[in-house]
């Protein structure tokens, strides 16, 4: 069986004035369907940039991605955000929900701008939100919400169009360490149960443990990944 994702001779250079910048430098990565990978590396690492190509923000320098056996460097610009859409989703640090709307609303809003009817989406809506613990805040905006709750709406809004896969950018990095446990232990049972795929990225190891797999990365390559209990699936000299 194909990997879900795949990435082959990843590059990604930078201009910074008259100096360039080798953000990541021949990165090779298989993610399994159903498999939580968790991508761990201190800041300028490139691990954000290997999230942020994976998830078609950005475009490589050199090298392919495959999603779903689709090569996304081919994915015209006009097409991603529907391609995106259809396969991804994303949570993210800072949670980015809109003000103007309730938890409801923000939940719901990837299934509005895929045309799903009114009744449709509130249903869906309202049920994951419950499911993630949030009935008696569905009608609240974010600014009646704890970090904890913003980030709890911001996965359901990731989950709501059952993704393929879910990526996530620090995703517990606005969080108290209870929080923080609360929401890993949260994001990991709902996508083992739906056989979704998570690639997350993080500093923090304790966070990168929840994961199936774990890759380090140092200056835009990746030195050694491991299996869950710290098992070494193989090391690169750098």
């Amino acid at each position: 069986m194909a990997p879900i994702v795949e990435v082959k001779g990843l590059v990604k250079k930078y201009r910074v004035g008259s100096e360039i910048i080798t953000a990541l430098n021949g990165v090779d990565l298989q993610i399994e369907k159903g498999e939580f990978l968790a991508i761990v590396g201190t800041s300028g690492s490139g691990k954000s940039t290997l999230l942020n190509m994976m998830s078609g923000l950005e475009r490589p320098t050199k090298g392919e991605i495959w999603i779903n056996n689709v090569l996304l460097n081919k994915v015209k610009e006009k097409d991603m955000a529907a391609f995106r859409r259809s396969y991804m989703g994303f949570v993210f640090q800072s949670f980015n929900l809109l003000g103007s709307l309730t938890a409801l609303e923000n939940a719901v809003l990837p299934l509005v701008l895929q045309g799903v009817g009114s009744r449709e989406r509130t249903q869906r809506g309202k049920e994951l939100l419950k499911t993630l613990g949030l009935e008696k805040r569905m009608l609240n905006k974010p600014n009646q919400l704890s970090g904890g709750q913003q980030q709890r709406v911001s996965i359901a809004r990731a989950l709501i169009n059952n993704p393929k896969i879910i990526f996530a950018d620090e995703p517990t990095g606005n969080l108290d360490t209870k929080t923080t446990k609360e929401i890993m232990e949260l994001l990991t049972s709902t996508i083992k149960k739906n056989g979704q795929t998570l690639v997350m990225v993080t500093h923090d190891w304790d966070v990168a443990a929840y994961a199936d797999r774990i890759v380090h990365m140092v200056d835009g390559v990746i030195i050694n990944e491991e299996k869950k209990g710290g098992v070494p699936v193989h090391e690169k000299a750098n």
